[in-house]
């Protein structure tokens, strides 16, 4: 099991400092790979009465992929991870653009995680239509696979055009790996018939083994191995270094194939205090990684 972090989106700040130092120190601890949220805009509550989302206009994200162009740039070895991009509430060609230079700047350390999204302010800011986003999500990952794999590519679909275009330069992985977020039954066949790997949604246990028997019958409908998906579960830092071994400990006993270190929500300040967290939970995980 490969292990991993979260990055603290919503409390590392606008510092670029503090993003080049968790980058590095990260990298240092020996964790292989670093696991950016997505969101482009948030919905401001005064406007949108009733307002129940996670987040909201006053919520810090930075741009996942320019997030990694920068990050490409200060470490050597981690993978870089969404988990996930909105895909559907953005131009396909362009995710496919995006995509492949990060792969290029790592050199092939890049996961494309995907996701439907919840937030209908932000499609529709975005121009795009959040009623259809599930055939859509479903059309693009086929025309990213040829934008990434053919250098000249002509494609008709419900919601792309593209008439003998390609990409330049192509990326180093072909096709750069495409993981999807998932947690409804609709999303687990879609898992199963179409990613390379998925980020479930639920903890161990009854429910995440509901869960993996749709997504290895879908897999196996498709014609594909269902032990080739990889899956990686999350494990948050609750200030009890034990609970979080044990957490990590059922994921690997659950068949995950990574696992990513979530520290927001623990009251921590500051760039230093993730990094803190980190290296104590550095040296908790370090014997189940495989």
């Amino acid at each position: 099991m490969r292990v991993g972090v979260v990055f603290p989106q919503t409390e590392i700040g606008a510092d670029v400092g503090a993003v080049r130092a968790y980058a590095q120190r990260v990298e240092e601890l020996g964790y292989r790979h670093v696991l950016a949220y997505d969101h482009v805009l948030g919905a401001d509550p005064e406007v949108h009465r009733g307002w129940q989302g996670p987040y909201d206009l006053t919520t810090t994200f930075h741009e996942p992929f320019v997030l990694f162009g920068y990050i490409a740039g200060v470490v050597t070895s981690l993978e870089l991870v969404t988990g996930i991009i909105i895909l559907p509430q953005r131009q396909t060609a362009l995710v496919a653009k995006q995509a492949a230079e990060v792969d290029l700047l790592t050199r092939g350390r890049f996961r494309l995680g995907v996701g439907l999204g919840w937030n209908a302010v932000e499609y529709e800011a975005l121009g795009q239509d959040f009623s259809t986003r599930g055939r859509r999500a479903e059309e693009q990952v086929e025309l990213l696979r040829r934008l990434w794999t053919e250098p000249s590519v002509t494609f008709r679909g419900r919601f792309d055009r593209v008439t003998g275009a390609g990409l330049a330069p192509l990326p180093v992985q072909r096709p750069i790996p495409v993981w999807f977020g998932a947690q409804s039954e609709r999303a687990y066949r879609r898992v199963g018939r179409l990613a390379d790997g998925w980020f479930p949604q639920v903890p161990p246990g009854p429910k995440l083994d509901q869960a993996r028997s749709v997504v290895e019958q879908a897999a196996a409908e498709a014609g594909r191995d269902p032990a080739s998906l990889g899956m990686e579960g999350r494990a948050s830092w609750r200030d009890d270094p034990a609970k979080l071994a044990e957490h990590a400990a059922t994921w690997r006993e659950a068949g995950a194939t990574h696992l990513s270190v979530n520290t927001m929500g623990a009251g921590l300040r500051t760039v230093d205090d993730h990094l803190r967290v980190l290296e104590t939970a550095a040296g908790i995980l370090k014997p189940l990684e495989g």
